[in-house]
């Protein structure tokens, strides 16, 4: 058994495609049309493994999701982590791009750890394993 897909729920599809392409990196894979209201099954995955893991680009139209993503971000609960090589640097490329981070790169033993805003209305942890 494997993870085949996970979600992150983001106000805005195409805003959000933006973000995780053009300024996080990854590459888009699935952009399939669903439904009547302009929906679309939008999926992205990292160049380095474009037939890994896929992160589905979620609409966040569920009643549900309004009090539970406030509830994280709240809390400072990051929605998901990715793995960078060097979270400095890529905490210092970001920032040079715009990005807000809710927490500066923090070491931990072996673990370097990063939080940033998607600017889809979620935390995102960006994490080094030394």
């Amino acid at each position: 058994m494997k993870i085949n897909l996970t979600s992150v729920f983001v106000d805005d599809q195409a805003h959000a495609l933006r973000f995780y392409t053009e300024t996080l990196g990854f590459l888009k894979k699935h952009d399939v049309p669903v439904g009547a209201g302009g929906d679309r099954w939008l999926t992205v995955v990292s160049p380095e493994a474009p037939d890994g893991t896929e992160l589905l680009l979620e609409p966040s139209g569920h009643p549900a999701v309004a009090p539970y993503r406030t509830a994280l971000a709240q809390d400072g609960i990051p929605a998901a982590s990715f793995a960078v090589d060097d979270v400095r640097a890529e905490h210092d490329r970001l920032r040079s791009l715009g990005v807000h981070f809710t927490q500066e790169p923090m070491e931990m033993g072996a673990v370097t750890t990063a939080v940033l805003d998607d600017t889809c209305g979620n935390l995102i942890q960006i994490m080094q394993i030394r």
